[in-house]
């Protein structure tokens, strides 16, 4: 693993975290009635904390197109998921909550999972694969897993719906990181022309705008504790599913590193999940109190 790459990757994850955390401040006060709407952007981007949590996220995005330019997406996107622990941290210093026993085992899950799964898969890059049904159908599998769970959302907005939507933008974000890569490595192939010939640049764009407005519904409606550890979870699990479905990344599949990279994978899930529910993460406003945004007035 290169130092660069990890350097970038880390960096990237330490703005997105932080930026998330600010973006959930703000919108966690905006409209309900502009739920999953692109007017919930408008809105925001009259907060200065949104405008300063999405410039974070730009920039871990770019630090994150870097990287995966220059490094396998099976290996960036693990070290993407280490955003909650920024988040974390900007938190606990909002919440002033010790990390406790709770707070220990989940960063000590999380930062252990990351490693046995990179140490055991040594992912490496390989020669993306040029069969269309194959590229597709990972491809439609995801948006249109994407595509369920926001239908179901909007039905159960302020129960389940904020962890279905987090879901859901993680799953898109994951396709974005897979085409940013098609797209860097088609500028590095035939520079600027070639990259605006193909489609991938604008499913990038696309795919960012519809998770971001997914993200920013989600946080809204809940606070970071339901929606920040299953939008950390899902990304890098589909960014993987791409990677390694159609981009040709390649990881040992030997029996003994399966199952190393199978118990990373899952003590990623575990840390996540132990370290969003920490009391140190804002519960954000009350239920009850943001219900009463969607009554008529």
């Amino acid at each position: 693993m290169s130092l660069q790459v990890l350097i970038l990757a880390l960096s990237a994850a330490c703005c997105l975290g932080f930026g998330f955390v600010l973006q959930q401040n703000a919108a966690q006060r905006a409209p309900l009635n502009d739920f999953l709407s692109p007017r919930l952007l408008l809105d925001l981007m009259k907060v200065p904390r949104w405008l300063g949590g999405l410039g974070l996220m730009v920039a871990g995005m770019a630090l994150g197109a870097i990287a995966l330019g220059q490094g396998e997406i099976s290996l960036v996107e693990p070290l993407l998921a280490t955003n909650l622990l920024f988040a974390m941290a900007l938190s606990r210093r909002q919440t002033r909550q010790p990390l406790g026993r709770q707070g220990w085992a989940g960063l000590a899950l999380l930062a252990g999972g990351v490693t046995a799964f990179i140490v055991a898969g040594q992912p490496t890059g390989g020669t993306a694969l040029t069969d269309p049904l194959r590229h597709w159908l990972i491809i439609g599998v995801m948006v249109g897993a994407a595509l369920l769970l926001t239908a179901y959302a909007k039905r159960s907005r302020l129960s389940s719906g904020p962890a279905l939507l987090a879901v859901a933008a993680g799953l898109l974000y994951g396709v974005q990181d897979a085409l940013t890569r098609v797209s860097g490595q088609r500028f590095s192939d035939g520079g600027f022309v070639e990259l605006m010939t193909g489609w991938q640049p604008y499913a990038v764009l696309a795919l960012g705008v519809t998770g971001l407005i997914l993200v920013q519904s989600a946080f809204e409606t809940a606070s970071l504790r339901m929606s920040l550890p299953a939008l950390t979870a899902a990304q890098p699990l589909a960014g993987i599913a791409c990677g390694v479905g159609f981009l040709g990344d390649q990881l040992r599949t030997d029996p003994g590193a399966l199952a190393w990279e199978a118990a990373g994978l899952a003590a990623i899930v575990a840390g996540i999940v132990m370290l969003g529910l920490h009391p140190a993460m804002p519960c954000g406003a009350p239920v009850r109190e943001r219900a009463r945004d969607l009554q008529p007035s």
